[in-house]
């Protein structure tokens, strides 16, 4: 399989769901990023743009996956629409719901990426 390099890809609009649960109008789907599976353990990712402000809604299924066994959760500041992946921030949620800062660098992340799968790996 050819690793997928679009330029323009499709973002999924999930606002035709708002309003279909009665007793919560606002509720909406989300979508996430970026999801790893090892052993039962999942590292989960969600990428934003500089600038691009992180919703109420995502916080909230952010922080709630992160107080979650077995998994953990990123938040990137960055793109991969260039030719280079670009990573100016990121940060991992931890089960407080507090964003501690993992790296400022694509090379930092794929570190923090590889610990944690040779983490998961020896399924501790």
């Amino acid at each position: 399989m050819k690793l997928m390099r679009n330029q323009n890809p499709v973002c999924i609009d999930f606002f035709q769901f708002k309003g279909i649960i009665e007793s919560n109008p606002k509720a909406c789907p989300s979508n996430i990023d970026m999801i790893f599976e090892r052993r039962g353990k999942f590292l989960v990712g969600e990428w934003k743009r500089e600038l691009e402000q992180l919703s109420k809604g995502q916080e909230i299924l952010l922080k709630s996956l992160a107080r979650q066994e077995n998994f953990f959760v990123l938040l990137i500041c960055g793109n991969t629409d260039g030719e280079e992946t670009e990573v100016s921030n990121f940060w991992w949620i931890t089960k407080d719901g507090k964003f501690k800062q993992g790296g400022t660098t694509f090379e930092e992340l794929k570190d923090f990426v590889t610990r944690w799968y040779n983490w998961a790996d020896k399924g501790e």
